[in-house]
């Protein structure tokens, strides 16, 4: 996610260079031939505007609803991070012995099992799915300390805070987030039956990983279901209808005008191809909030901060350094 107050004018031209480019070539070669034949196959701007009106709707229904797939994203983890903390804080203060002495070492796997759930899920969101981008995660280059410590995957940063035993038994399982909270609601039905915990505080520890699994669910959802298929083709097709037809109206107003020359066409053209596909581009990498790109939810980041937390209750000394913004984007 890119944290400064605008991207550039060159970051954004950088990012969406290929339709401004691809533009004007076809623009030009258009132009090129109408002078060269002087064949009149202009076409009348009113019908086109039409179809661009058409087209610039769509794109924003697509755009509104890409933007509610990040937004829900970002409210998701949001909830993440209070629950992480809420989980942490009532453990801690909640689970004593008769005799009042505190069980740390309990209270440490517990903790540390919730942050293995919580890497584990950020992890299992990264993966790519067939509908996302192709940008390999591990080779962002605008984000290198981000790909230095995603190399090692999920293995390094989960198996820390697991016993060896346990993590092997993971391994083995489709879905381990959900594991890892399944063994967690088992510990706390352990504890209740060790007398450490009342019923009521039973009730409210269940409650917190019903909670988590709804985040996790929640995340699932969108991570699984892409916005449907036929709605962002469709976008990208009229789109496409719509700019190819746009050096055929302008060539009809320029060629008309006393003033403007029809070479003219090649840089109005390639500016309003650009603008409508940077709309639809923005809108396609909106979709997928998880898979790690320039505007994605930054999972990595938040997870972080919520380890840094829990880490620093338990009195850790040797806590993760936060992810630095890097060139402006925060993983």
């Amino acid at each position: 996610m890119y944290v400064k107050r605008h991207y550039s004018l060159w970051m954004t031209l950088r990012w969406s260079s290929k339709p401004l480019i691809y533009g004007i070539l076809y623009s030009a070669i258009i132009i090129v031939f109408y002078r060269m034949s002087e064949v009149p196959f202009t076409l009348a701007w009113e019908p086109i505007s039409v179809i661009g009106i058409a087209v610039a709707f769509y794109l924003g229904f697509k755009n509104n609803s890409s933007y509610d797939r990040t937004w829900e994203a970002r409210k998701i983890w949001g909830a993440i991070v209070n629950d992480s903390r809420k989980f942490a804080t009532a453990i801690l203060t909640l689970l004593e012995s008769k005799e009042g002495q505190a069980h740390q070492d309990l209270k440490k796997e517990m903790i540390y099992r919730h942050l293995a759930w919580m890497l584990s899920l950020k992890h299992v969101l990264r993966v790519k799915k067939s509908w996302e981008h192709n940008e390999d995660p591990m080779k962002l280059k605008f984000a290198p300390g981000f790909c230095e410590e995603y190399i090692g995957g999920l293995d390094a940063e989960v198996s820390k805070y697991l016993s060896e035993t346990e993590f092997t038994y993971l391994k083995t399982k489709g879905n381990i987030p959900s594991h890892i909270l399944k063994k967690q609601s088992e510990e706390i039905e352990k504890m209740k039956n060790e007398g450490l915990i009342s019923d009521y505080k039973q009730v409210w520890l269940h409650q917190i990983i019903s909670n988590l699994y709804d985040n996790q669910g929640m995340c699932e959802r969108i991570k699984n279901f892409p916005l449907p298929r036929q709605y962002a083709s469709t976008a990208l097709w009229i789109n496409y209808v719509f700019c190819a037809l746009i050096p055929f109206g302008l060539l009809n107003i320029f060629e008309r005008s006393d003033v403007l020359d029809v070479w003219l066409t090649i840089p109005f053209s390639g500016l309003i191809i650009w603008v409508f596909f940077l709309m639809d581009k923005i809108g396609d990498y909106s979709e997928n909030p998880f898979e790690a790109a320039y505007n994605d939810v930054p999972i990595s980041s938040i997870a972080r901060a919520v380890e840094i937390d829990l880490l620093e209750m338990l009195e850790e000394k040797n806590t993760p350094a936060p992810y630095p913004v890097e060139n402006g984007f925060l993983m």
